[in-house]
């Protein structure tokens, strides 16, 4: 028999809902005149949950508004404000994530007023979907609050849909009558929270390398703009640039201000941090950071062996096939960039750790051990086996073994497919 407590956490199980939250954050006037962010707005209300949920989704409606406002309370009503789109990642105790999908928007009306922030908490990384859902929003919130409430219901009701299928939500709008919205996830789950253009547009190719370097050995890295939007997007394909392996400290694409001091903890870390805090950061103790300008394009501070880290040879390649997407710049679409982007830096890890699987040895009780010697060994090129004996030590490579050694099918079916067609081609080419 179910206990009680059972049915409340199915109906909340996150995996079959687009969404957990859907949250407007709005600036609320102190008596000392400054604005405070606040919660004024919260669908569904959770009723009925246990002790432990409650805590953590306390928790949860603290940490949203300082996200969503995180450069200060120095606020002013305006009459204009460009809408900007922008995300952040909470990480639970248990250090699973939930992504928060951000719109800030001015609400309609006549005179001065106070920006708002529209923010749908989910625990699916899916950015370019997640941005429509807020046009969406937007959309609606020109008209009134109340138009927004039974899409997002329905949206709520919707199952979220498999790699390269459409769900289609009917929306009914008063004055244009009912809408279908069709939202597609792409087919390739790795790249679907990801813009590679923003990184392309602000750093050279040799930048954009140093950077993965620095960030494959898991060092600290902050990137800077004034821009949320640039510095969320550009944060998010730093991350996405490491597949198959996933970065495991500490991120948070937009650090708000009351936050500031976390960036000289001795763990890694990848924050982004706005510009105009740029003395703050450089005040603090830090050792073995990549300080990044996104506005100028260039790196304030470095360790200084960011140009060693990488075998020279697949460095090189790396750097071939960013500068032909720099050649013809223009002509491709963003899914095209993204695909070209992916492509190279996966390859760097196809021929530097795609023999993983070979070396797991399978004992009887279907348990996997991975035989890291053997497995550094099996590289001929000298350098690549240098590279690799320091990848190895790393959390994301050995939290990517840990997964392989569970199951004999492999995970991220994409890399397999990319490890097979290389050993393929070298077949051929023998």
């Amino acid at each position: 028999p179910e206990k009680a407590g059972d049915r409340s956490s199915a109906l909340y199980s996150a995996s079959q809902f687009f969404f957990e939250y859907l949250v407007v954050v709005s600036l609320k006037k102190t008596p000392d005149g400054r604005y405070e962010p606040k919660i004024s707005y919260q669908f569904p209300k959770r009723e009925n949950l246990l002790k432990g949920q409650k805590e953590e989704e306390e928790r949860l409606l603290k940490a949203i508004p300082l996200f969503c406002f995180p450069d200060g309370n120095n606020w002013a009503p305006v009459t204009e404000f460009p809408s900007e789109t922008f995300s952040f990642v909470l990480t639970n105790v248990d250090g699973s994530r939930k992504i928060g999908y951000c719109r800030r928007l001015l609400p309609a009306g006549r005179g001065t007023r106070l920006p708002e922030v529209f923010c749908i908490i989910s625990c699916l990384g899916c950015f370019g979907l997640f941005s429509k859902i807020l046009d969406e929003v937007e959309k609606r919130r020109q008209i009134s609050m109340a138009v927004i409430y039974p899409f997002m219901q329905g949206l709520r009701e919707s199952p979220f849909p498999a790699p390269g299928k459409t769900v289609t939500i009917k929306s009914f709008i008063p004055e244009s009558g009912t809408e279908l919205i069709e939202l597609t996830r792409p087919v390739d789950a790795h790249l679907e929270h990801v813009e590679f253009q923003a990184l392309l547009q602000r750093l050279s190719p040799q930048l954009i390398l140093h950077i993965f370097a620095s960030a494959v050995l898991e060092r600290r890295l902050i990137f800077l703009a004034e821009e949320l939007s640039v510095l969320s997007q550009c944060i998010h394909a730093v991350a996405a640039l490491l597949y198959p392996f996933t970065w495991a400290h500490t991120y948070i694409p937009v650090v708000p201000d009351c936050l500031l001091d976390t960036v000289c903890c001795p763990t890694p870390f990848m924050v982004g941090i706005q510009m105009r805090h740029l003395e703050r950061v450089l005040d603090q103790p830090m050792e073995e950071a990549l300080l990044v300008d996104l506005c100028e394009g260039k790196i304030l501070q470095a360790v200084g062996d960011e140009e060693e880290i990488l075998p020279i040879k697949l460095q090189n390649e790396v750097l071939m096939s960013l500068s032909r997407h720099h050649s013809n710049n223009n002509m491709q679409t963003s899914e095209q960039v993204n695909a070209l982007v992916s492509e190279a830096f996966v390859q760097f890890f196809v021929r530097t750790v795609g023999h993983y699987a070979a070396h797991i040895k399978w004992g009887r009780n279907g348990r996997g051990a991975f035989q890291e010697r053997a497995f550094c060994k099996a590289l001929a090129s000298k350098t690549n086996r240098r590279f690799v004996k320091k990848f190895v030590k790393t959390n994301m490579f050995s939290l990517f073994i840990e997964e392989a050694e569970k199951s004999r099918i492999p995970q991220e079916a994409y890399f397999q497919q990319k490890i097979t067609e290389y050993h393929e081609q070298k077949k051929h080419r023998r």
